[in-house]
């Protein structure tokens, strides 16, 4: 067997997200069929991916791998007689190319280095979230992209509230629990920038993050920046850990997956297995530690 790392693009609109759903127009089910039929697979194709982007989410940055037979990549030898390893790969992304739908791009397939694996042994993921509080709303050839805010957003606002954020916590308060899955995230970035053009993109980085985790913490974070609430707000709802009726879930088509990070070749293999391991929050007195996959993550 040998293991292809898929770096990928593509407009989450019209998919019910990443994973495959029996009935349902996923990113998944789309690469694996093109998968299956350019390299007659004797099974189904199995990819596994970095990040499991909900329905309506983009991504500009994604990875998945996939292990296929060593003699599979001998169906893409042209008319001129087998080809190198290279030239084979480079075959797959044109042959994908024209089997995907225009709303999937694959940019690059490669051998993957011994150890990787595009979920356990990534190190940080990193998604961009756009938002337009102009007063006539958003460009429309970028609608797909950008959540109007129908309220003006103060920029020294978002940041104040952001920066109360960062760091280690239990993010329970803004995600969607899951059994045996532990919400404590080590979020290592989320500011707020204002284009040329007065788009809003926070950029948020975190090892990992659990379901609608990004797009709560922007919910709440446009609270605090369009007055409603106080921009000590987000952070007191952290402290909280449980869920508050007032932070809202953004939009999912204003997130984006833009980046996927990855330690040496050298050390792909003890990330993935540090990851696997559980991870619990250090605490003091009595109080419990909280456990499980911190390399679940959805958005």
């Amino acid at each position: 067997m040998v293991r292809l790392r898929l770096d990928l693009a593509y407009d989450g609109s019209e998919f019910s997200g990443w994973a495959r759903q029996p009935g349902r127009r996923t990113v998944q089910g789309e690469l694996e069929q093109a998968l299956g039929r350019i390299l007659r697979l004797g099974e189904p194709a199995t990819l596994t991916v970095a990040g499991r982007t909900d329905a309506g989410v983009h991504a500009r940055g994604q990875v998945a791998h996939l292990d296929v037979p060593d003699d599979a990549l001998a169906e893409l030898d042209g008319n001129r007689g087998p080809l190198g390893v290279a030239e084979r790969l480079a075959a797959l992304v044109r042959r994908l190319g024209g089997v995907l739908p225009l709303d999937v791009r694959v940019h690059r397939v490669s051998v993957a280095p011994e150890g990787f694996d595009a979920r356990f042994s990534a190190t940080f993921r990193r998604y961009a979230y756009r938002v337009c509080d102009t007063a006539g709303g958003v460009d429309p050839l970028r609608r797909h992209e950008i959540v109007w805010h129908n309220r003006p957003l103060d920029l020294d606002a978002l940041n104040a509230a952001a920066a109360r954020l960062l760091g280690e916590h239990d993010f329970a308060a803004f995600c969607k629990k899951r059994e045996g899955a532990t919400t404590i995230r080590e979020l290592r970035r989320l500011d707020w920038a204002r284009e040329p053009g007065g788009v809003l993109v926070a950029t948020v980085v975190a090892d990992a993050f659990c379901h609608s985790m990004v797009r709560a913490l922007v919910g709440s974070l446009l609270a605090a920046g369009d007055g409603r609430r106080p921009m000590e707000w987000p952070g007191q709802v952290l402290v909280r850990a449980v869920r508050d009726s007032g932070v809202h879930v953004a939009p999912a088509h204003g997130l984006c997956l833009e980046e996927v990070g990855y330690p040496p070749d050298a050390e792909l293999a003890a990330r993935a297995a540090a990851t696997r391991r559980v991870r619990t929050l250090p605490v003091t007195g009595d109080a419990a530690s909280a456990a499980g996959d911190a390399a679940l993550q959805d958005e």
